[in-house]
C-alpha cells in the first residue's frame, strides 16, 4: 500500500489520487502510514456480521468517496460474486506468484515444496475465483537453493513494490483492454 501511494505522491502514477485507505483490522500498519500521508483512513470490520453485511457497508463507503478503483493489499479474503460485480473490472490485486501457478495462501511455501526454480509476482483484475481474474503484469525472480520463505518473501516484495505501481498505472491510463482472460496493451 505504502508503495502504491508513494508512487501516486511523486507522480508515477499519473491522474490518480488515493481517496481512501479502508482496511477491515482496526490494528492494520497501513492505517497509520495512510494518516502520515494525510489520507482519509476508515475501518469497517468483519467481526459479528455476515459477509454481505460487511460487504454492503464497504460498497456503501467506497460509492460515497467515488471510488474509481480498487486495489487491493493484504486483503486476505474472497470478495463475494455481487461485490466483485458491483465493482466489474475496477478492483486490481497482487499475489506473490506466477499466476495461475500456486494461488491463495503461503505462495512461497507452495514454489519452495513444489521446488520450481523460478517464481514471481502478478498483478492481476479481480473477478469471483481465487486469484482467478485476467492478468495485467508479471515479474519473475529466480528461486535460490538457500532460498527460505522468508528470503523469497524479501525479493518477491521488493518486486511487488515495483510492479504494482507499474501496472496501476497502466490501467489509470487506459491503455489496455481486457479480451477474453489477456490483458492487452493499446499504442
Amino acid at each position: 500500500m505504502a508503495a502504491l501511494v508513494e508512487a501516486i505522491q511523486s507522480g508515477k502514477v499519473p491522474d490518480a489520487e488515493v481517496a481512501l485507505i479502508l482496511s477491515d483490522q482496526a490494528d492494520a500498519a497501513g492505517l497509520g502510514i495512510a494518516t502520515d500521508y494525510g489520507i482519509e483512513t476508515s475501518v469497517i470490520e468483519r467481526l459479528g456480521r455476515s459477509r454481505r453485511e460487511h460487504e454492503g457497508e464497504i460498497i456503501h463507503e467506497l460509492d460515497a468517496q467515488r471510488t474509481d478503483l480498487i486495489c487491493l493489499a493484504g486483503y486476505m479474503r474472497l470478495l463475494s460474486p455481487p461485490f466483485v460485480e458491483h465493482y466489474s473490472g475496477r478492483i486490481l490485486n497482487i499475489h506473490p506468484s506466477l499466476l495461475p501457478a500456486f494461488p491463495g495462501l503461503d505462495a512461497q511455501k507452495q514454489a519452495l515444496e513444489y521446488g520450481v526454480k523460478w517464481t514471481g509476482c502478478t498483478v492481476h483484475l479481480v473477478d469471483a475465483s481465487l486469484d482467478g481474474g485476467p492478468i495485467i503484469a508479471q515479474r519473475a525472480i529466480p528461486i535460490f537453493e538457500n532460498d527460505t520463505e522468508a528470503s523469497l518473501s524479501a525479493r518477491l516484495l521488493r518486486e511487488e513494490h515495483q510492479l504494482y505501481p507499474e501496472a496501476l498505472a497502466l490501467v489509470v491510463s487506459g491503455k489496455y483492454e481486457v479480451v477474453g482472460r489477456r490483458v492487452l496493451r493499446k499504442n
